[in-house]
């Protein structure tokens, strides 16, 4: 992997001091993961520990390793992620940059270390294959990276590094996460295997992961993504991380001469698209479903939440002309994975016309323009109705309105190291939609059942509308139909683009007096003040408003917490609106 220096620093200026930056922390073993904050790892490292509990699994069969006991705040996904070596990748990146031995010989030296502490499915890093897949393409990039350094010549450690990658394949192969309904653990699975497969090609056995790897994603992306590009978990950041383990394989087949069917590209475009349309003016994405801040080869120095790169990246993968269009952000990612020359044909600040969208299929109402962006739900529950990693908010929203995030979801926050936090941040009064009776519109199994929801909500789109003026969505659901006084809930949602305003308005379908709350939880930074049935929302100097009107509802400001990533919850505040007697027609305005 040769790189024109001076071509690089033309191109993406700052991105050398970055990447530089990382790689000595790197090497001095500073990591921040998962919401850890700034740790310390020493030397050596020990790979099978929580470093934010201070749990630590010993090793042994990795099937026999209990590690989710959820009476233990551990989170088995911190040794994972520093298994995955996802933190390395500064290092090759460096020594692409630089060719300073220092960062090839370093990451020798944490692979060996790796692998003695780490023997054939001895571990807890072997205990997800998942993580045993990301953790091998992390490697293959390595590989690609640093493979013709001096640090990497001796031919003892390269026979070692290959006979653990051929291990990694053999594992996924006897460990595949297959079920009756898979999603992105089977995904990663097969996308290591065909990686795998491909790079180990001189080898029977691997020519067979390769297409059996192949095979699996070939069949999955039509089942996990429905024909409007939306992943069928119900989370928008597992959309970007499913989008990544199916593109990534597309990439190395397509480097490698190997064909990538057209109905794959097409999917995969379709992935895209949809990225393209929940991206706000700003470059954030909604904080919709679980987030634990996955990734499949992380090159770039962007928000967690700004995925735009994919947009570019997908549209230079298959010169896909209305995405490279759309693409013109985030071009350090599109430079590593692509190299310049495809980084050199993305647009420079280019505006496109953004018109309102629906995606039906997976649920999803995006009315917009180029300042103005609300994100409606109104699909199926994830995990083709599981639940997965959706959560309990249909008809819930966020909102930026002039260029700013003002409505937010909350995020996902934690997993098995807290399953009390866990079922509050999927709960349906973490999400902006109404609450009936205190009663959850998907009903927990058991608060120890984090991965199921009940599917109670029947659910129907009635209009979208996308004009130049003004754009509406309407949509109801049933999911109180299971009440002894059954309720139907809907909203319709109007975004006057000329004017900046939105406008939600909320009717309820029963037959006796019932209690509900809709909150609105305002995002990170956004100062909220109550007033005479109006609330006056500040962000970074800019003003807003929002205001009700309906008998019978009275408002209140409460304190709330948003997770922008895993392991961080941030206070900040919410609005919400009650009424405790007969349900009445609800009026809500958001603007200047």
């Amino acid at each position: 992997m040769a790189i024109d220096q001076t071509c690089f620093d033309r191109m993406l200026p700052g991105a050398r001091a970055r990447v530089l930056a990382l790689a000595e922390r790197a090497l001095a073993h500073h990591v921040d993961l998962l919401g850890s904050g700034e740790i310390v790892l020493g030397d050596p490292i020990d790979w099978h520990r929580d470093f934010k509990s201070g749990e630590r699994w010993a090793p042994a069969f990795c099937k026999d390793i209990a590690y989710n006991d959820l009476d233990r705040p551990t989170d088995v996904k911190v040794p994972w992620e520093l298994s995955r070596m996802q933190w390395m990748i500064p290092l090759g990146q460096a020594y692409l940059l630089s060719g300073d031995e220092r960062y090839a010989a370093e990451l020798r030296r944490l692979i060996e270390h790796w692998i003695a502490e780490n023997p054939y499915a001895a571990s807890v890093n072997w205990a997800c294959t998942m993580d045993v897949a990301l953790r091998a393409i992390c490697w293959l990039w390595f590989s690609h990276a640093v493979g013709h350094s001096e640090s990497w010549s001796d031919r003892t450690f390269r026979a070692k590094f290959l006979e653990n990658v051929y291990l990694h394949g053999d594992f996924i192969s006897r460990h595949l996460e297959k079920s009756d309904v898979n999603g992105n653990h089977y995904t990663a699975d097969a996308a290591g295997l065909a990686m795998i497969g491909q790079f180990l090609s001189h080898h029977p056995k691997a020519r067979r992961w390769c297409e059996e790897g192949w095979a699996i994603l070939s069949a999955e992306i039509m089942l996990q993504v429905f024909p409007d590009g939306v992943d069928f978990e119900a989370s928008v950041p597992y959309h970007r991380l499913v989008l990544e383990l199916f593109l990534w394989p597309a990439l190395y087949r397509l480097r490698g001469g190997l064909p990538v069917q057209l109905a794959y590209r097409e999917r995969l475009a379709a992935m895209a698209r949809f990225t393209e349309a929940y991206s706000r003016p700003d470059g954030t994405a909604p904080l919709w479903g679980d987030a634990d801040d996955a990734r499949t080869l992380p090159f770039g120095g962007q928000s967690i939440n700004d995925h735009r790169y994919l947009i570019g990246l997908v549209g230079l993968a298959l010169d896909d002309a209305q995405l490279v269009d759309a693409g013109a952000a985030n071009g350090e990612e599109v430079g590593w994975a692509l190299g310049l020359e495809a980084l050199a044909r993305l647009p420079v600040d280019k505006q496109t016309a953004k018109g309102s969208i629906a995606f039906p299929e997976g649920g999803f109402y995006v009315l917009r323009d180029s300042r103005n962006h609300v994100f409606i739900d109104c699909g199926p529950l994830g995990l083709a109705g599981r639940g997965g990693h959706g959560h309990s908010d249909l008809l819930a929203f966020e909102a930026a309105i002039d260029g700013v995030t003002l409505v937010s979801d909350c995020g996902a926050y934690q997993y098995t190291a807290n399953f009390r936090e866990r079922n509050a941040f999927r709960s349906t009064a973490y999400h902006n939609t109404p609450q009936i009776d205190g009663e959850e519109i998907y009903r927990f199994f058991g608060e120890r059942d984090l991965w199921s929801l009940r599917d109670d909500g029947a659910f129907e789109a009635l209009e979208f509308k996308q004009g130049a003026e003004r754009s509406s969505f309407a949509g109801i659901h049933h999911a109180y139909g299971r009440l002894e006084d059954p309720v139907s809930v809907w909203r319709r949602f109007e975004l006057d683009h000329r004017h900046a305003v939105l406008t939600i308005e909320h009717r309820f379908d029963c037959q006796q007096p019932h209690s509900c709350t809709i909150p609105f939880h305002f995002a990170i930074g956004v100062e909220a003040e109550l007033s005479d049935g109006a609330v006056r929302l500040v962000r970074a100097d800019q003003s807003f408003t929002l205001r009700w009107t309906g008998p019978g509802w009275r408002g209140r400001i409460m304190p709330a917490r948003v997770s922008p990533s895993y392991g961080v919850a941030v206070p900040t505040m919410k609005l919400v609106l009650e009424c405790d007697r007969d349900l009445q027609p609800l009026t809500v305005a958001l603007s200047r």
